[in-house]
């Protein structure tokens, strides 16, 4: 380890979810239009590993983040911003010689073609983590470790990383793993995006979504997603605005010799998937190595209505949704439902985090009947009228 932790002591030993890469700060415009245009920004944080710790450490969870920032000013901002959310941040290294990234982003949303997003990330803190600069001791210390593809993609050494978190061994927590492919930096990667395919047939449960998996790997349609990532027992294949589906298995994953608390997380997203038109039985024959993996429970449910701010972070919400519900197993519609709920809450604001909404107002939420679920509409402001509401009925 190259420098020494930062932010604040571990208070206990039962974390729930470790996230480990790179946050940065981002500058958010102070009004729509070019950069070149704006006259100036606001500062945020933004990172998708350090978002899914900050929406689950707000939701009620005990979430650390593992990452390495500057020894600057930036550095400063991240570890306090992020350990404000409640996150542990005390597996977080300094790096003396290279600094916290930063990115500046227009206001236009990523799908528009105006939407501009100036990275200055590399040669960064993050982009130096390896096998030997990370805490594994601290890394394995939850019952999940939710990683991304981004990390991969910032240097050899964090690819190697990567491979390592994900390599089977006794003892490994359930592993999380969002493919997130993001083109612009897998054109000066050491590895072709291909290898992401790679690293999330090495996991347990997987978020990726149907665009990015054409994208990156050709691949057209959730069947034929799940058909080429045989191995992880949950697959959530993210449709945008037709929803979710989810393909999850009757296979325990192995080897958790040490941590049964993570094997029943993903064990359990089949006998917990619950019943309705929605759920069917898809055959599946083996998985990566030959052995027998069992059908498939299919799941799918449709995206809600939204008001749309600024299409940020919604990703990292969504997971954070579904891994939040998963850690306190409920059934695979319920996962999705929380997760579509947590990514409303993010697109409503301009920037990557905002309060989730109040866990028993989601949980009635997530009870609808469909029909009542497809009439939902939320807007700017939902969460936070949810919050007054519910201070209104517990004084």
């Amino acid at each position: 380890m190259s420098g020494p932790a930062a932010g604040t002591a571990r208070a206990d030993t039962t974390t729930e979810v470790v996230c480990l890469g790179e946050s940065m700060v981002t500058f958010l415009p102070s009004q729509p239009g070019r950069l070149a245009d704006v006259p100036f920004f606001g500062r945020g944080i933004g990172g998708a590993e350090s978002n899914v710790a900050c929406a689950l450490a707000a939701a009620g969870h005990r979430a650390a983040w593992v990452g390495r920032v500057g020894a600057d000013g930036f550095g400063d901002h991240l570890v306090e911003t992020i350990g404000g959310y409640g996150v542990d941040t005390s597996a977080v290294r300094r790096d003396p010689d290279r600094p916290t990234g930063i990115y500046f982003r227009t206001a236009t949303d990523r799908g528009e073609g105006a939407h501009e997003v100036a990275y200055y990330r590399a040669g960064s803190a993050a982009s130096a983590m390896s096998p030997a600069n990370v805490p594994y001791e601290e890394v394995f210390a939850g019952r999940v470790l939710h990683l991304s593809g981004i990390t991969a993609a910032l240097s050899a050494d964090c690819l190697e990383l990567v491979r390592e978190l994900t390599a089977a061994r006794p003892g490994r927590p359930l592993v999380s793993f969002d493919v997130n492919h993001r083109p612009h930096l897998w054109r000066g990667a050491p590895a072709d995006a291909s290898v992401l395919l790679e690293l999330a047939r090495r996991c347990d449960l997987v978020f990726v979504g149907e665009d990015e998996a054409e994208e990156a790997w050709g691949i057209v349609g959730a069947e034929a997603i799940r058909a080429a990532l045989p191995e992880p027992s949950v697959v959530v294949v993210k449709r945008g605005s037709a929803g979710a589906t989810v393909f999850a298995s009757g296979r325990r994953p192995a080897p958790r010799s040490s941590n049964a608390g993570g094997a029943d997380l993903a064990a359990g997203a089949r006998s917990s998937s619950g019943g309705g038109a929605e759920n069917a039985p898809a055959s599946r024959s083996t998985d990566g190595a030959g052995a027998e993996s069992g059908p498939d429970t299919v799941t799918h449910v449709p995206a809600l209505r939204v008001d749309v701010v600024a299409a940020v972070g919604a990703g990292d919400a969504f997971a954070a949704g579904f891994l939040s519900a998963t850690l306190r197993d409920l059934p695979v519609r319920d996962r999705v439902r929380h997760g579509h709920l947590m990514a409303a809450a993010a697109l409503t604001v301009p920037g990557d985090l905002t309060e989730p909404p109040v866990r028993d107002h989601a949980d009635r939420l997530v009870a609808l009947d469909e029909a009542a679920w497809g009439r939902l509409r939320l807007g700017p402001g939902w969460t936070a009228a949810d919050r007054a509401a519910e201070e209104v009925r517990t004084p």
